[in-house]
């Protein structure tokens, strides 16, 4: 049976931005590889009314992980409702059950935005309650016990909050995946357009490919990385339980 990854970032494109490579890279070790948006981008422009936008993104987010043989899984929120709740985090709890993963890739409690930090709480909340059997509302879910190792993303902008540089701990080469990092986030062509309009044609796609360039060269050692941080694995997982550093080169 194939190891399971299981990406679960805020909004549609937080994954094709910061995390995509990552997972690319683990589906060619051999991982099964899951893809989760919690809130469902209906704030993310103003060209259709908020279901009908919802609707469009989910397609994009849809055609994307198809590009990759990542398994989707949907939504639970709108953008901006995104709190750390029981509610939300009984139905991130349902599905980290049914994944059974050993690796979650998640937003770091230093990003700059509400939205992911929340979203990067309720994956890591989720992980932990995988395996209490008396956790309401997922009875009809078994509890898990594998080991996970919980791995936080660089946050967009790169700095936290305060304006502080995020500075990775791990860093994995994802020069490889950049063409299709870069076909990934074509598919969310209402992001895409209204960029395109609003700065210039592609500035959407070469934002992402700079921020993976400027994570190489922090890296020192290949043109294109993304970069991520351990959480603590107490409740999680073996002190020694890192899979991740299987395609670490720093």
């Amino acid at each position: 049976m194939a190891k399971r990854a299981f990406a679960i970032a805020c909004h549609p494109d937080d994954i094709e931005f910061m995390m995509a490579g990552t997972l690319i890279r683990l589906k060619e070790a051999g991982y099964e590889i899951h893809y989760m948006n919690i809130a469902d981008g209906a704030l993310g422009g103003n060209m259709l009314k908020h279901a009908a936008l919802a609707a469009r993104r989910r397609e994009e987010a849809m055609a994307s992980a198809a590009m990759i043989g990542a398994i989707f899984h949907e939504s639970i929120t709108h953008d901006l409702e995104v709190f750390y709740n029981t509610e939300q985090l009984t139905k991130v709890v349902r599905e980290v059950r049914k994944v059974d993963p050993e690796i979650i890739l998640t937003h770091g409690p230093y990003d700059y935005m509400e939205d992911h930090i929340n979203a990067g709480r309720l994956a890591v909340s989720a992980a932990f309650c995988r395996g209490m059997g008396n956790f309401r509302g997922v009875e009809d879910v078994e509890p898990v016990s594998t080991d996970v190792a919980v791995y936080h993303s660089l946050p967009l902008s790169l700095k936290d909050q305060l304006n502080r540089p995020v500075i990775p701990d791990m860093f994995v080469d994802v020069t490889s995946t950049i063409p299709m990092k870069r076909q990934m986030l074509n598919c969310h062509q209402t992001q895409k357009q209204w960029l395109d309009e609003s700065q210039k044609l592609d500035a959407y796609l070469d934002d992402m490919a700079n921020r993976a360039k400027a994570m190489g060269q922090l890296c020192g050692k290949c043109e294109y990385a993304e970069g991520w941080i351990r959480h603590n694995p107490c409740g999680f997982c073996a002190e020694d339980f890192d899979p991740l550093k299987e395609i670490c080169i720093a």
